[in-house]
Protein backbone atom coordinates (compact mmCIF):
# COMPACT_ATOMS: atom_id res chain seq x y z
CA UNK A 1 0.00 0.00 0.00
CA UNK A 2 2.11 3.30 -1.13
CA UNK A 3 1.44 6.64 0.56
CA UNK A 4 -0.73 8.21 -1.80
CA UNK A 5 -3.20 5.18 -0.97
CA UNK A 6 -3.01 6.45 2.72
CA UNK A 7 -3.89 9.52 2.16
CA UNK A 8 -6.94 8.99 1.00
CA UNK A 9 -7.96 6.12 3.26
CA UNK A 10 -11.08 6.65 5.53
CA UNK A 11 -8.22 6.46 8.25
CA UNK A 12 -7.20 9.16 7.00
CA UNK A 13 -10.70 11.10 6.58
CA UNK A 14 -11.23 10.16 10.22
CA UNK A 15 -8.23 12.55 11.01
CA UNK A 16 -5.25 9.90 11.38
CA UNK A 17 -2.50 11.32 9.07
CA UNK A 18 0.06 8.48 8.78
CA UNK A 19 3.70 10.23 8.63
CA UNK A 20 6.77 8.63 10.07
CA UNK A 21 6.09 5.34 11.21
CA UNK A 22 6.29 4.49 14.94
CA UNK A 23 8.64 2.41 17.18
CA UNK A 24 8.73 -1.61 15.65
CA UNK A 25 8.53 -4.07 18.01
CA UNK A 26 9.20 -7.77 17.85
CA UNK A 27 6.69 -10.29 19.02
CA UNK A 28 9.03 -13.76 18.49
CA UNK A 29 8.02 -16.70 19.93
CA UNK A 30 10.14 -16.68 22.97
CA UNK A 31 8.91 -13.06 23.52
CA UNK A 32 5.09 -13.70 23.67
CA UNK A 33 5.74 -17.49 25.53
CA UNK A 34 2.48 -18.44 26.13
CA UNK A 35 -0.08 -18.65 23.03
CA UNK A 36 -3.66 -17.76 24.28
CA UNK A 37 -6.91 -19.63 22.93
CA UNK A 38 -9.34 -17.11 23.87
CA UNK A 39 -9.86 -13.14 23.15
CA UNK A 40 -10.45 -11.91 26.67
CA UNK A 41 -9.26 -8.92 28.74
CA UNK A 42 -7.99 -11.13 31.45
CA UNK A 43 -4.19 -12.37 29.96
CA UNK A 44 -1.52 -9.55 30.74
CA UNK A 45 -0.40 -7.61 27.87
CA UNK A 46 2.52 -8.94 26.17
CA UNK A 47 3.38 -5.48 24.46
CA UNK A 48 2.54 -2.32 24.77
CA UNK A 49 2.62 0.12 21.84
CA UNK A 50 1.47 3.37 21.11
CA UNK A 51 -0.49 4.41 17.76
CA UNK A 52 1.31 4.27 14.46
CA UNK A 53 3.76 1.61 16.26
CA UNK A 54 4.65 -0.96 13.83
CA UNK A 55 4.66 -4.56 15.04
CA UNK A 56 6.38 -7.76 13.32
CA UNK A 57 5.09 -10.96 14.86
CA UNK A 58 5.90 -14.66 14.92
CA UNK A 59 2.29 -16.47 14.27
CA UNK A 60 2.01 -20.51 14.52
CA UNK A 61 0.01 -22.30 12.34
CA UNK A 62 -3.62 -23.10 13.40
CA UNK A 63 -2.57 -26.41 15.27
CA UNK A 64 0.93 -24.85 16.65
CA UNK A 65 3.00 -27.12 14.81
CA UNK A 66 1.48 -30.56 16.20
CA UNK A 67 0.64 -32.39 12.97
CA UNK A 68 4.10 -32.61 11.24
CA UNK A 69 3.58 -35.48 8.69
CA UNK A 70 0.58 -37.10 6.54
CA UNK A 71 0.63 -39.71 8.18
CA UNK A 72 -0.57 -37.85 11.60
CA UNK A 73 -4.31 -38.78 13.27
CA UNK A 74 -5.58 -35.32 14.31
CA UNK A 75 -7.89 -37.00 16.69
CA UNK A 76 -4.51 -38.15 18.57
CA UNK A 77 -2.34 -35.07 18.20
CA UNK A 78 -5.43 -31.99 18.55
CA UNK A 79 -6.91 -31.13 22.04
CA UNK A 80 -10.31 -28.95 21.09
CA UNK A 81 -10.59 -26.40 21.80
CA UNK A 82 -7.00 -25.48 21.83
CA UNK A 83 -6.75 -24.48 18.40
CA UNK A 84 -5.71 -21.01 16.62
CA UNK A 85 -2.90 -19.92 19.46
CA UNK A 86 -2.93 -16.33 19.38
CA UNK A 87 -0.30 -13.34 19.41
CA UNK A 88 -0.88 -10.85 22.20
CA UNK A 89 -2.96 -9.40 23.72
CA UNK A 90 -1.12 -6.12 22.72
CA UNK A 91 -1.97 -3.24 24.39
CA UNK A 92 -2.69 -0.40 22.50
CA UNK A 93 -1.39 3.27 24.52
CA UNK A 94 -5.17 5.65 24.57
CA UNK A 95 -7.74 2.99 23.16
CA UNK A 96 -10.70 3.46 24.68
CA UNK A 97 -14.51 2.13 24.48
CA UNK A 98 -16.10 3.68 21.37
CA UNK A 99 -12.54 4.22 19.75
CA UNK A 100 -11.65 2.37 16.83
CA UNK A 101 -8.34 0.47 16.28
CA UNK A 102 -6.82 0.50 12.75
CA UNK A 103 -5.10 -2.49 11.87
CA UNK A 104 -2.73 -1.97 8.30
CA UNK A 105 -1.43 -5.17 7.50
CA UNK A 106 1.64 -5.02 6.03
CA UNK A 107 3.05 -8.46 5.48
CA UNK A 108 2.60 -12.06 5.82
CA UNK A 109 5.85 -14.32 4.88
CA UNK A 110 6.07 -17.98 5.46
CA UNK A 111 8.06 -18.67 8.37
CA UNK A 112 10.98 -21.56 8.10
CA UNK A 113 13.44 -23.20 8.29
CA UNK A 114 11.21 -25.23 4.99
CA UNK A 115 8.08 -23.35 5.43
CA UNK A 116 5.17 -25.95 5.03
CA UNK A 117 1.71 -25.76 5.04
CA UNK A 118 -0.93 -27.93 6.80
CA UNK A 119 -4.62 -28.95 5.69
CA UNK A 120 -6.96 -31.42 7.32
CA UNK A 121 -9.67 -33.44 7.21
CA UNK A 122 -11.24 -33.43 11.02
CA UNK A 123 -13.75 -35.47 12.32
CA UNK A 124 -17.14 -33.93 12.86
CA UNK A 125 -15.85 -30.72 11.22
CA UNK A 126 -16.25 -28.96 7.61
CA UNK A 127 -19.05 -27.54 5.10
CA UNK A 128 -20.00 -31.20 4.09
CA UNK A 129 -19.91 -33.25 6.50
CA UNK A 130 -22.66 -33.73 9.65
CA UNK A 131 -21.09 -31.50 13.25
CA UNK A 132 -22.32 -31.09 16.49
CA UNK A 133 -24.28 -28.72 15.62
CA UNK A 134 -25.79 -29.87 12.39
CA UNK A 135 -26.21 -33.89 13.71
CA UNK A 136 -26.65 -36.85 11.21
CA UNK A 137 -26.29 -40.41 11.48
CA UNK A 138 -23.22 -40.48 8.92
CA UNK A 139 -20.54 -42.05 9.60
CA UNK A 140 -17.16 -39.25 9.71
CA UNK A 141 -14.89 -38.46 6.87
CA UNK A 142 -11.72 -40.43 6.90
CA UNK A 143 -8.91 -38.43 8.85
CA UNK A 144 -6.76 -37.38 6.42
CA UNK A 145 -3.55 -34.62 6.81
CA UNK A 146 -2.32 -33.23 3.65
CA UNK A 147 1.47 -31.29 3.76
CA UNK A 148 2.19 -28.49 1.20
CA UNK A 149 5.71 -26.64 0.41
CA UNK A 150 4.37 -23.04 0.50
CA UNK A 151 6.51 -20.14 -0.33
CA UNK A 152 6.09 -16.70 -1.85
CA UNK A 153 5.95 -17.98 -5.34
CA UNK A 154 3.48 -20.36 -4.80
CA UNK A 155 1.97 -23.38 -2.87
CA UNK A 156 2.71 -27.23 -4.22
CA UNK A 157 -0.89 -28.20 -4.22
CA UNK A 158 0.54 -31.62 -5.85
CA UNK A 159 2.88 -32.69 -8.40
CA UNK A 160 0.80 -31.07 -11.12
CA UNK A 161 -1.12 -27.47 -9.46
CA UNK A 162 0.58 -24.92 -8.16
CA UNK A 163 -1.49 -22.59 -6.37
CA UNK A 164 -0.95 -18.79 -6.16
CA UNK A 165 0.18 -17.65 -2.43
CA UNK A 166 -2.26 -15.47 -1.20
CA UNK A 167 -1.35 -15.16 2.04
CA UNK A 168 -3.90 -13.49 5.06
CA UNK A 169 -4.58 -13.47 9.15
CA UNK A 170 -7.14 -16.01 9.83
CA UNK A 171 -7.75 -14.77 13.01
CA UNK A 172 -7.34 -10.83 14.23
CA UNK A 173 -9.37 -8.91 16.59
CA UNK A 174 -9.31 -7.18 19.65
CA UNK A 175 -11.02 -8.14 23.37
CA UNK A 176 -14.61 -7.90 23.99
CA UNK A 177 -15.27 -5.67 27.21
CA UNK A 178 -16.30 -8.81 29.89
CA UNK A 179 -16.15 -12.22 28.03
CA UNK A 180 -13.23 -14.97 27.08
CA UNK A 181 -14.58 -16.33 23.79
CA UNK A 182 -12.30 -18.97 22.10
CA UNK A 183 -10.50 -18.06 19.44
CA UNK A 184 -12.22 -20.42 17.01
CA UNK A 185 -15.30 -18.29 16.88
CA UNK A 186 -15.61 -14.79 15.26
CA UNK A 187 -18.16 -12.28 16.37
CA UNK A 188 -18.35 -8.45 16.73
CA UNK A 189 -14.65 -8.21 17.93
CA UNK A 190 -13.19 -10.12 15.22
CA UNK A 191 -11.67 -13.04 15.54
CA UNK A 192 -11.38 -15.77 13.62
CA UNK A 193 -13.26 -14.31 10.64
CA UNK A 194 -11.09 -16.30 8.13
CA UNK A 195 -11.81 -13.69 5.49
CA UNK A 196 -9.52 -13.80 2.48
CA UNK A 197 -9.51 -9.94 2.11
CA UNK A 198 -7.44 -9.39 5.69
CA UNK A 199 -4.89 -9.56 3.68
CA UNK A 200 -1.53 -7.28 2.80
CA UNK A 201 -2.69 -4.15 1.66
CA UNK A 202 -5.64 -3.81 4.04
CA UNK A 203 -6.67 -2.07 6.62
CA UNK A 204 -9.33 -3.91 9.18
CA UNK A 205 -11.17 -1.47 11.31
CA UNK A 206 -12.15 -2.83 15.04
CA UNK A 207 -14.63 -1.45 17.54
CA UNK A 208 -12.77 -1.02 20.72
CA UNK A 209 -14.22 -2.64 23.74
CA UNK A 210 -11.85 -2.49 26.22
CA UNK A 211 -9.09 -0.34 28.03
CA UNK A 212 -5.93 -0.17 25.49
CA UNK A 213 -8.02 -2.84 22.99
CA UNK A 214 -5.71 -5.56 23.87
CA UNK A 215 -4.87 -6.70 20.12
CA UNK A 216 -4.82 -10.25 19.29
CA UNK A 217 -3.51 -12.19 15.88
CA UNK A 218 -2.71 -15.41 14.65
CA UNK A 219 -3.96 -18.61 12.20
CA UNK A 220 -2.39 -17.31 8.88
CA UNK A 221 -3.20 -18.90 5.74
CA UNK A 222 -1.31 -19.52 2.58
CA UNK A 223 -4.47 -19.62 0.56
CA UNK A 224 -7.84 -20.33 1.24
CA UNK A 225 -10.88 -20.58 -1.09
CA UNK A 226 -14.63 -19.11 -0.26
CA UNK A 227 -16.06 -20.75 2.75
CA UNK A 228 -12.91 -22.76 4.34
CA UNK A 229 -14.75 -25.48 2.28
CA UNK A 230 -13.27 -29.13 4.71
CA UNK A 231 -12.73 -26.67 7.37
CA UNK A 232 -8.79 -26.04 7.60
CA UNK A 233 -7.14 -23.74 4.92
CA UNK A 234 -3.45 -24.07 4.31
CA UNK A 235 -2.36 -23.25 7.62
CA UNK A 236 1.31 -21.86 8.23
CA UNK A 237 3.67 -20.26 10.74
CA UNK A 238 4.36 -16.46 9.54
CA UNK A 239 6.12 -13.53 10.40
CA UNK A 240 3.28 -10.64 9.86
CA UNK A 241 3.77 -7.30 10.06
CA UNK A 242 1.00 -4.82 11.43
CA UNK A 243 1.11 -1.14 12.02
CA UNK A 244 -1.37 0.18 14.36
CA UNK A 245 -3.71 2.96 14.62
CA UNK A 246 -6.24 4.67 16.57
CA UNK A 247 -9.19 6.40 15.32
CA UNK A 248 -10.75 8.72 18.21
CA UNK A 249 -14.74 8.72 19.00
CA UNK A 250 -15.89 6.61 16.03
CA UNK A 251 -18.52 3.99 17.42
CA UNK A 252 -19.05 1.23 14.93
CA UNK A 253 -20.49 -1.65 16.07
CA UNK A 254 -18.96 -4.36 13.68
CA UNK A 255 -15.50 -4.58 12.14
CA UNK A 256 -14.48 -3.16 8.62
CA UNK A 257 -12.24 -2.91 6.08
CA UNK A 258 -11.01 -1.17 3.08
CA UNK A 259 -8.49 -1.75 0.78
CA UNK A 260 -6.95 -0.04 -2.37
CA UNK A 261 -10.07 -1.34 -4.64
CA UNK A 262 -13.28 -0.98 -1.99
CA UNK A 263 -15.07 -0.97 1.63
CA UNK A 264 -16.47 -4.29 3.13
CA UNK A 265 -18.58 -4.05 6.24
CA UNK A 266 -18.08 -7.60 7.99
CA UNK A 267 -20.94 -9.80 9.79
CA UNK A 268 -20.78 -13.05 11.80
CA UNK A 269 -23.37 -15.63 12.87
CA UNK A 270 -25.77 -18.09 12.53
CA UNK A 271 -27.78 -18.72 9.66
CA UNK A 272 -25.73 -17.68 7.38
CA UNK A 273 -28.65 -15.50 6.08
CA UNK A 274 -28.25 -13.45 9.03
CA UNK A 275 -24.40 -12.45 8.73
CA UNK A 276 -25.15 -11.19 5.33
CA UNK A 277 -27.81 -9.47 6.94
CA UNK A 278 -25.33 -7.47 9.59
CA UNK A 279 -23.02 -7.19 6.43
CA UNK A 280 -25.19 -5.08 4.66
CA UNK A 281 -26.85 -3.61 7.00
CA UNK A 282 -23.37 -2.15 8.33
CA UNK A 283 -22.60 -0.69 4.89
CA UNK A 284 -25.66 0.87 4.43
CA UNK A 285 -24.73 2.96 8.05
CA UNK A 286 -21.61 3.50 6.70
CA UNK A 287 -22.70 4.50 3.46
CA UNK A 288 -25.28 7.24 5.09
CA UNK A 289 -23.52 8.30 8.07
CA UNK A 290 -19.86 9.03 6.52
CA UNK A 291 -20.44 9.36 3.32
CA UNK A 292 -23.70 11.40 3.05
CA UNK A 293 -26.20 9.15 1.60
CA UNK A 294 -29.55 8.57 2.22
CA UNK A 295 -30.82 5.37 3.38
CA UNK A 296 -32.97 4.37 1.10
CA UNK A 297 -30.87 5.30 -1.66
CA UNK A 298 -28.00 3.39 -0.18
CA UNK A 299 -30.37 0.11 0.17
CA UNK A 300 -31.61 0.48 -3.55
CA UNK A 301 -27.88 1.15 -4.42
CA UNK A 302 -26.75 -2.11 -2.85
CA UNK A 303 -29.19 -4.48 -4.44
CA UNK A 304 -27.85 -3.43 -7.75
CA UNK A 305 -24.13 -3.42 -6.84
CA UNK A 306 -23.14 -4.85 -3.86
CA UNK A 307 -21.38 -7.78 -3.40
CA UNK A 308 -20.41 -10.48 -1.21
CA UNK A 309 -17.21 -12.64 0.10
CA UNK A 310 -17.83 -15.71 2.12
CA UNK A 311 -14.98 -16.05 4.79
CA UNK A 312 -15.98 -19.50 6.49
CA UNK A 313 -18.85 -21.44 6.38
CA UNK A 314 -17.49 -23.86 9.19
CA UNK A 315 -16.70 -22.08 12.34
CA UNK A 316 -18.99 -21.63 15.54
CA UNK A 317 -20.11 -18.54 13.63
CA UNK A 318 -20.21 -18.14 9.75
CA UNK A 319 -18.43 -14.84 8.21
CA UNK A 320 -19.57 -12.74 5.52
CA UNK A 321 -18.22 -9.42 3.94
CA UNK A 322 -20.17 -7.23 2.19
CA UNK A 323 -18.69 -4.42 -0.11
CA UNK A 324 -19.12 -1.93 -2.59
CA UNK A 325 -16.31 -0.45 -5.03
CA UNK A 326 -14.62 2.53 -4.37
CA UNK A 327 -15.20 4.75 -7.16
CA UNK A 328 -18.77 4.43 -6.40
CA UNK A 329 -17.72 6.75 -3.18
CA UNK A 330 -16.30 9.60 -5.18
Amino acid sequence: MDAGWLETSYMARKGVARGKAGATHELTEAKQGKYHYVYGPYAEPVLKIKPGDIVVAETKDAFEGALKSESDQPTKLLHMPFLNPQCGPIAVEGAEKGDVLAVHIRSIKPRGPQPIGTTALIPEFGGLVATTNTALLNEPLPERVKKMEVTEEGIRFNSKITLPYEPFIGTLGVSPEIEAITSLQPDYYGGNMDLPDVAPGAIVYFPVHHKEAYLYLGDCHATQGDGELCGVAVEMASTTTIQVDLIKNWPIAWPRLENERFIMTIGSTRPMEDAARIAYRELVRWLVEDYGWDKYEAYFFLTQAGRVRLGNMVDPKYTLGASIPKRYLA
